[in-house]
């Protein structure tokens, strides 16, 4: 048994929880594990430091144990440290991490045939298709059953030998010391078969890399962030597996005119400088083509008018929503001598703190800081 402080060992507080001590366990198991440092003598026994002094710690009562007494808990036959079975209980979570594979189902190998992966496809829209719904086709790379071999890599009339190194079983035993380790056979890489004479067309995978084209109905009411699901349409599997799924990924393209939040539409509308002072009306436009505007007098530039029902119906359902249209009352530019003079007549014609009220309260506003 190793003298050294458990907690040192594992480099947590006195006050560690559970949690704490399992993380820094799996951490020094699979930085000092001796498959990992075949040249390092002394990474087997920080390795079993660490393996001991986590038997201790995770086990309550031990713990208290230890935290009493010390090491001399578990002298003359008092269950110490030192043995696999603290060990054998996190197995799988430590060199699932190191192998790829959990310690659990010893004797089975992976299954045969696995599902192929799944794909993902980028598709831009504009706004109208993305409320409005539309078909588009797409053409996707994508990795197909062989059909010479029908999948299975091997060469036409032949078939895939059991593999000798696991036995067919995918997995090999490794012995490390007190421990048994169970990995992916490196030879046939978990299938459990073999090829002698591989497929030309092929050459021994079973798949082989092929473009097709699908044709994507995009439903009425999508956002950006939004995925369609073509089962089946992604890479063929191995060994007869299933095919994996394609995910269509959904982009909005900018509109010039609209932006969207949600089920609601936003658009800025100039006005004139008249239709702001006087009131107006004008036509704005929708998805769904234009609709009337009434703009009341004495409307100031930034002004939301709400047009109800003619937003987006979302593709989740609901109600649909509204368009919003935001006014940007226009300065008149290139204006002639006339204008101009008509403009400053009806400057002096304004008293300031009736007409302006925005204006006045603002001085007011800098009139009052600048005084403080």
């Amino acid at each position: 048994m190793s003298k050294k402080d458990y907690y040192e060992v594992l480099g947590v507080p006195r006050d560690a929880d559970e949690k704490a001590i399992k993380k820094a366990y799996r951490k020094l198991a699979m930085k000092y594990h001796p498959d990992r440092n075949s040249d390092d003598p002394n990474a087997e026994e920080r390795f079993k430091e660490a393996n001991e002094a986590n038997e201790v710690l995770s086990d309550a009562e031990k713990r208290a144990n230890y935290d009493q007494f010390g090491h001399a808990a578990f002298e003359n036959g008092g269950g110490g440290g030192g043995g696999a079975g603290g060990f054998s209980d996190i197995f799988g979570d430590v060199f699932g991490d190191i192998f790829g594979g959990g310690g659990g189902g010893r004797g089975r190998g992976r299954s045969r045939a696995q599902q192929g992966a799944d794909l993902r496809y980028n598709l831009d829209l504009s706004l109208e298709d993305a409320v409005h719904g539309t078909s588009v086709k797409i053409k996707i790379p994508t990795m197909n059953k062989c059909d010479p071999c029908n999948g299975s890599g091997a060469k036409k009339g032949t078939s895939p030998t059991t593999c000798t190194t696991c036995n067919g079983m995918g997995q090999v035993r490794m012995q490390q010391g007190p421990f048994s380790v169970q990995q992916t056979c490196p030879r046939c890489r978990g299938t459990g078969k073999m090829i002698k004479d591989p497929c030309k067309s092929c050459g021994g995978e079973g798949l082989i890399q092929e473009s097709k084209t699908l044709s994507v109905k995009v439903p009425a009411g999508v956002d950006n962030g939004d995925r369609i699901r073509l089962a089946g349409e992604g890479e063929a599997g191995t060994l007869g597996g299933p095919h994996g799924d394609l995910y269509v990924q959904i982009s909005v393209k900018e509109h010039a005119i609209f932006e969207r939040d949600g089920r609601n539409l936003y658009c800025d509308v100039p006005i004139s400088f008249v239709d702001a002072a006087l009131g107006g009306e004008l036509e704005v436009p929708t998805l769904d083509g234009r609709v009337s505007l009434k703009i009341p007098p004495e409307t100031q530039t930034g002004k939301l008018f709400r047009v109800r029902g003619k937003g987006v119906i979302s593709v989740r359902g609901g109600g649909p929503g509204d368009l919003l249209c935001r006014v940007s009352v226009e300065t008149p530019v290139k204006l002639n001598k006339k204008q101009k003079a008509l403009l400053e007549q009806f400057q002096e014609s304004l008293n300031h703190d009736k007409h302006t009220p925005q204006k006045s309260s603002w001085f007011d506003g800098v009139k009052a800081f600048f005084e403080d």
